[in-house]
């Protein structure tokens, strides 16, 4: 009973493997507005009755394909990370260079979770934490490099006012001792990275800094010494 209980769950994950993959095919043909459970449905040769079952609407799948892309893009960071590095800078610039990598094989799940807001869908709380990944990887390495002395506190650091020292203090947590006038660098620097991969991967290089490899490498070394990372 047992190994047939096992059988049947394998047999489930695999399906529901399926039905994402038919997702993600659909995501770059017709995009994330267009996702159709009934399309996909037809595509598996499944009917709509059992697709409905793995799942009971198209935000859960929605919500399922925006979960494993943030985990991959975390997964990514993370492996990038792992490595032995003399400097924190490396780890930095390896970490920046992971996460265009991995935007630039998978255009469509990038768009998906940092392109534009999907028509009626709102993430829920289940997506938090996948999301966190990636930023949670860069301000250990800035972590890191502050606990063993890398990091230069910069004199033009302003210290942060009006909200943003309460907001600071989440962040705290993951990079403890971390001055907070840093920490906020850490998070323009993150902005501007993802501002950066979705300019080249929406075309907003083009004609300019096309192709992006060595615009991308200097202003992630820059982005590393604005925190201090130099």
């Amino acid at each position: 009973m047992n190994a047939g209980r096992t059988a049947r769950e394998r047999a489930r994950a695999e399906l529901t493997e399926e039905i994402k993959a038919a997702a993600r095919r659909q995501l770059a043909t017709e995009g994330a507005e267009s996702l159709s459970l009934r399309a996909i449905s037809r595509e598996l040769g499944m009917v709509s009755s059992a697709l409905y079952r793995y799942f009971p609407s198209r935000d859960d799948l929605l919500t399922a394909l925006i979960i494993d892309a943030y985990d991959a893009l975390g997964m990514a960071a993370e492996s990038a990370a792992a490595k032995d590095y003399e400097h924190p800078l490396q780890a930095w610039l390896a970490v920046c260079a992971a996460l265009r990598e991995w935007a630039r094989t998978n255009p469509h799940e990038y768009a998906l979770i940092y392109g534009s807001p999907i028509s009626g869908y709102q993430a829920p709380q289940a997506t938090v934490e996948p999301a966190a990944r990636t930023p949670i990887v860069l301000l250990r390495i800035v972590s890191q490099a502050h606990a063993e002395g890398w990091l230069k506190l910069l004199d033009d650091a302003p210290e942060p006012t009006g909200k943003l020292p309460e907001q600071l203090d989440v962040i705290a947590e993951i990079a403890p001792g971390v001055p907070h006038r840093i920490l906020l660098r850490v998070v323009i620097a993150w902005t501007q990275l993802f501002g950066m991969i979705s300019f080249e991967l929406f075309g907003q290089l083009v004609g300019t800094m096309d192709p992006a490899d060595d615009f991308y490498d200097a202003a992630t070394r820059q982005m590393a010494k604005f925190i201090g990372l130099s």
